[in-house]
């Protein structure tokens, strides 16, 4: 049996070595104000590259914050500083920045409710993003003009109440869940790459679905669709200095950070409770989990539904922020762009999982489109085929192909995806040798101090002689 240290607590200090309270002030003082006192120089020209730069150097720090060791109040400063002042103060002078950060939050949230199914339960699921579509076209129906159009009544040409749209977020939720229940069902004895094709095809149906339906609007897609009316929080804005246009995306700021809160504390409680360490021993060996007591069908079931929930409320708040919805919103390359967050990050890290929706959405919408404009605007005759947009999935590819060649375990791995990958690299120790039999008091070694794998008799022999599949 193999026992390995759990993840630790937000704003728990983290790791070894020495106090890094005041570099990581420093860093995060002179990321910020190089981000907000630059806006205006590298907003036109080729300076406009180091924007990606700018801000990324910045959201290093968020990130720095949980992985240093420092003080924790230096920590709450930072993330307050990030979240409060900066990341506000720049989506008012330029509200492409407030769209870049809904998207990574939602993402974000997509991406964590993947990893309960992939990096928990080990389920590969290729069809997640069907999901985000129901939560999605759930309010993009009843939001939006097209609930008068399928109910024929004038009381309803602008939709449903926009007040509702607060109850719509946890009819999302159980909707998707009941989803997720309905498609792990007819899968749930399939494994591996049988499970990956047809939970790519269920996924798929549900997209086919809306592409004909004409309750969704078929291939047209859904527009006019309402965000929830908050007077209150508009009145704040305006005193802000907030233009009227950005209402609407300030509230969704303050929402989308409010879920993915919600989202992480989930996470957090699952991945140390019962059925989070029961997901584990399915991922680890079936066989051996169902034998200890571990209820198979009951268990995956929950998985499916946990990450189908997270999926369904972000799909309404996606469906708000862009007020239109179409089938293609919402295809298998979705899926897979969720499962590489996953992947790029850290499967089974909840920090891991977030840095990884970062870093993707980063590329997709703000590093690559910035080169393509700088590009076209310094070279207006070169060929088009050079745009470096259209190679967004070849870029990505090799990111992930040099990732699994280089850090397979991902950007942030959890210590145990760490003691997984690289358990191996270096000698078996001696059970007998006197530095394990003091260590930890027992034979094999460090069972006090959660810093080391620890493996039970025999444990390597068994390994050894499993097949690849099979580890």
């Amino acid at each position: 049996m193999t026992t390995l240290p759990t993840s630790p607590a937000p704003f728990k200090t983290r790791g070894q070595g020495a106090d890094r309270t005041w570099p990581l002030l420093a860093y995060s003082a002179l990321t910020a104000a190089l981000l907000v006192f630059l806006r205006d120089v590298v907003a036109d020209g080729p300076l406009r590259l180091l924007q990606p730069v700018l801000f990324g150097a910045f959201l290093l720090s968020l990130l720095f914050a949980y992985q240093w060791k420092a003080a924790g109040w230096a920590k709450a400063l930072v993330y307050a500083l990030g979240i409060v002042f900066v990341l506000p103060y720049m989506g008012q002078h330029n509200t492409s920045y407030f769209d870049l950060v809904i998207q990574m939050l939602i993402f974000a949230a997509l991406a964590l409710g993947l990893n309960i199914v992939v990096g928990l339960a080990g389920l590969l699921d290729l069809g997640y993003i069907a999901f985000f579509a129901v939560g999605a076209y759930l309010w993009g129906i009843f939001g939006s003009p097209q609930f008068g159009e399928i109910t024929g009544n004038a009381a309803f040409a602008a939709g449903v109440n926009p007040a509702l749209f607060w109850l719509f977020i946890p009819l999302a939720v159980a909707a998707a869940a009941l989803v997720g229940v309905l498609i792990g069902l007819p899968v749930l004895k399939l494994k591996g790459d049988y499970l990956a094709i047809v939970t790519l095809g269920l996924g798929e149906v549900i997209r086919i679905f809306a592409n004909n339906l004409g309750v969704t609007n078929g291939p047209q897609g859904i527009d006019a669709i309402q965000s929830a009316p908050v007077p209150w929080l508009d009145n704040i804005a305006k005193s802000l200095g907030f233009s009227e246009d950005q209402y609407r995306l300030f509230f969704l700021y303050l929402l989308v950070l409010v879920v993915i809160g919600i989202v992480v504390v989930v996470n957090q409680r699952l991945d140390r409770s019962k059925i989070g360490r029961s997901w584990i021993a399915i991922r680890e060996d079936e066989v051996a989990a169902q034998a200890m007591g571990v209820p198979l069908l009951k268990t995956k079931l929950l998985a499916f539904a946990t990450g189908a929930s997270f999926a369904g409320a972000m799909g309404v708040i996606f469906a708000a922020k862009q007020a239109f919805i179409d089938p293609k919103s919402f295809d298998y390359f979705q899926s897979i762009g969720v499962l590489s967050m996953v992947i790029l990050g850290g499967m089974g890290n909840i920090a891991g999982v977030m840095v990884g929706a970062v870093v993707v959405t980063l590329l997709n919408l703000m590093v690559l489109p910035t080169i393509s404009e700088v590009m076209q605007a310094q070279f207006p005759n070169i060929n088009q085929n050079l745009d470096p947009s259209k190679y967004q999935r070849l870029i990505f590819g090799l990111v992930l192909v040099f990732m699994m060649l280089y850090r397979p375990e991902g950007l942030v791995p959890s210590e145990r995806r760490k003691a997984e990958m690289h358990g191996g690299d270096g000698p078996a120790p001696d059970s007998l040798t006197a530095d394990n039999l003091n260590e930890g008091g027992n034979i094999g070694g460090h069972l006090s101090d959660g810093s080391a794998e620890t493996l039970s008799p025999g444990q390597a022999t068994r390994d050894d002689e499993r097949t690849g599949s099979e580890k």
